[in-house]
């Protein structure tokens, strides 16, 4: 890591910056760039800008290493694997930190971040993908779904920015997810490229965001075919009577039954962008159908029934949603479990923590894009005054 380096990732340097803009900000450092949110007491913005501030502040503090430049799995000194995080955490603050570039448009995180990601790049055959750890401290393995959260976060950041170098980013993920496909049960991806022992909705759902969102880029019919041909498959095979869907197949045909947040999300945003795409209004009342669905089950009461992360994927989609259907009990279902959380579930480190043990990156990065969206979603008066 050279000193310079060292110094634009610093959060001094980012205060720097922005005091020579003489705006008063709230700071967090994704360990490399920097947040612009307004000072919350001055401006009187929402609680969840608040929380934001606060917990972007508590994740530069507890998980980023400043000295050597990466982002640690736990807070604290002690790692129970490896001294820095795996590659999903960075997915997953990869997608947050869009997410507050779109509420925040002076932010600049995601250059700064996905230089920290491209560490974890493995240019191994058949296709160049990311491994789930950093290449110079011996690599690991390569996931499709890792990879395919990275594609869908760099089509996001290219439909808002038009910078191609996201768009390149998302066709390079593309050609490595589809080193995972095969006829074996009659299609789909694996989960993973060196274990093929299942073929999961996680690798499957996001595989077919990844095909829409560059088809929605490109208009190239290749891509949606293969999303077509994706999403047909996770119906015939994996969606569950409730309407939902079951985790994954073995390669010897068994159903794993476990029903997820992100699953749900994946194949109900996969409706709404193939409505997008198709302008087949069926799609939409499938979308609607699982929204329906999905919102008892997962929000019934006021508790989540999974992961932090896990939730905010089937967020995106609830907010996706909002765009062809402006009722808002699906967002409002989720804000009980998430005003649940932020009561009952943070410590006074501002930290996120389950039985008194804070909880690792991918759940806090999972907080963070929740807090964002939240923010957003107030910002434009769709929760405003139902605090």
């Amino acid at each position: 890591m050279t000193q310079k380096k060292e110094i634009l990732r610093s959060p001094y340097w980012n205060i720097v910056s922005f005091c020579l803009l003489t705006i008063t900000l709230s700071h967090r450092v994704s360990g490399q760039g920097i947040t612009t949110s307004p000072d919350t007491a001055s401006t009187g913005t929402s609680r969840y800008q608040q929380e934001l501030s606060s917990l972007q502040r508590a994740i530069s503090r507890n998980f980023y290493d400043s000295a050597a430049g990466y982002y640690k799995e736990w807070p604290g000194p002690d790692q129970p694997r490896h001294p820095y995080t795996y590659l999903w955490s960075l997915c997953a603050l990869f997608q947050a930190d869009n997410e507050i570039e779109k509420l925040e448009p002076r932010a600049t995180l995601l250059q700064p971040l996905l230089s920290i990601i491209r560490d974890y790049e493995d240019p191994a055959p058949p296709q160049p993908g990311f491994a789930d750890y950093i290449r110079k401290f011996s690599g690991g393995e390569r996931y499709y779904d890792d990879n395919q959260w990275l594609g869908i976060t760099a089509l996001d950041a290219y439909a808002r920015t038009k910078d191609t170098g996201y768009l390149s980013l998302g066709r390079e993920i593309y050609t490595f997810m589809m080193t995972g496909y095969d006829t074996v049960l009659t299609g789909g991806l694996y989960w993973k490229e060196n274990r093929k022992t299942s073929k999961n909705t996680c690798s499957n759902g996001p595989g077919i965001l990844v095909a829409l969102q560059l088809y929605e880029a490109t208009k190239d019919r290749g891509y949606l075919d293969t999303a077509l041909m994706l999403y047909h498959w996770v119906n015939k095979t994996l969606k569950a009577p409730s309407g939902l869907y079951y985790d994954n197949i073995t390669i010897k045909g068994r159903i794993s039954t476990p029903i997820l947040s992100y699953n749900t999300g994946t194949m109900l945003e996969s409706n709404i962008y193939l409505y997008e795409c198709t302008g087949d209004k069926n799609y939409l009342q499938e979308a609607i159908s699982i929204a329906d669905s999905s919102l008892p089950y997962f929000y019934g009461g006021t508790r989540f029934r999974d992961t932090y992360w896990f939730n905010v994927v089937l967020l995106r989609a609830y907010q996706h949603l909002l765009t062809y259907d402006k009722d808002t009990k699906y967002i409002m279902g989720f804000k009980q479990c998430l005003d649940y959380v932020l009561q009952n579930e943070k410590n006074e480190r501002g930290l996120f923590a389950e039985k008194g043990k804070p909880l690792d990156l991918v759940a806090h990065a999972g907080m963070l894009e929740m807090l964002t969206r939240f923010a957003w979603l107030d910002q434009k008066g769709i929760i405003a005054h139902q605090q």
